[in-house]
């Protein structure tokens, strides 16, 4: 980071809105920091996307971003981006880069049942890294997992057009009901920030779930890389948003940016 007192910006990088649920995090505890939050519409959903091709447009998207921004930390906020550009981006450029992955370790620390689910996209379900992190940190738990296609699709639709899809926060609990250790299930991972978003929703249809996400966490992580900085203090940081792509912002995303404190602004 520049050793210049200065007020530190945090990008916070995602497909769509589910950067919300990790700035808002951020932003909790660090809120004198500036957080620019970019939503790659362009790209949604990363879940479908050949990893190959993700990284490239990934990597792309970020380097465009840090020509335009002065950006002192990059939080890749996205499961299915994270587990699959980490290390390409961070050859690539000398800041600081964090990113979300699956909170499996948590989640198999606080289950008392020793039976966890995993809620994902179905890009982040396939990722042999997804395995990896089972394997140390939740080899002694049955875990469930759920690859819901529908689900970041009808949070954007929730925040651009104000669309409810009460279908789609059924089929979830449905997913998990199939399978047979479902009744000992006590603890679920939101292993895609979009999912944290409409926690409210899933909880209705399963109830006395303990749901874990990585959105402190990466706070806390922000918070390190930044302790040993000088940096402005005090006061309230900027938040600001751009949407990458060539679709505009619907009049529902501003209004919801805006009562979050975000400010959009252009690309």
């Amino acid at each position: 980071m520049n050793s210049v007192e200065h007020r530190p910006q945090v990008l916070v990088f995602d497909s769509g809105v589910g950067s919300l649920s990790i700035g808002a995090e951020i932003h909790h505890l660090l809120p004198d920091i500036d957080l620019l939050y970019a939503m790659d519409r362009g790209g949604f959903p990363y879940g479908m996307w050949q990893e190959d091709a993700l990284v490239e447009h990934i990597l792309q998207r970020i380097h465009t971003l840090l020509q335009r921004h002065r950006i002192d930390i990059v939080v890749v906020a996205c499961n299915s981006a994270s587990t699959a550009v980490l290390p390409s981006l961070r050859q690539q450029v000398s800041l600081p880069v964090v990113g979300v992955v699956p909170a499996i370790k948590p989640a198999a620390l606080q289950s008392k049942s020793r039976v966890i689910g995993l809620l994902a996209t179905p890009g982040t379900i396939k990722r042999r890294y997804t395995a990896e992190l089972i394997d140390t940190f939740a080899s002694d738990c049955t875990v469930l997992s759920v690859g819901a296609e529908a689900l970041a699709p009808a949070v954007e639709t929730l925040f651009w057009q104000d669309e409810d899809s009460p279908d789609v926060w059924q089929s979830v609990a449905a997913a998990f009901h199939q399978y047979p250790s479902a009744k000992a299930l006590d603890t679920i991972v939101l292993a895609c920030t979009h999912f944290p978003l409409v926690k409210p929703q899933l909880a209705k249809h399963l109830p006395g779930i303990n749901w874990i996400d990585s959105g402190e966490a990466i706070a806390r992580r922000v918070k390190d890389l930044l302790e040993n900085n000088r940096y402005i203090r005090g006061g309230r940081g900027r938040q600001r948003a751009c949407i990458l792509g060539a679709e505009a912002a619907s009049q529902t995303l501003r209004d919801k940016l805006a009562t979050r404190g975000i400010e959009l602004i252009a690309d």
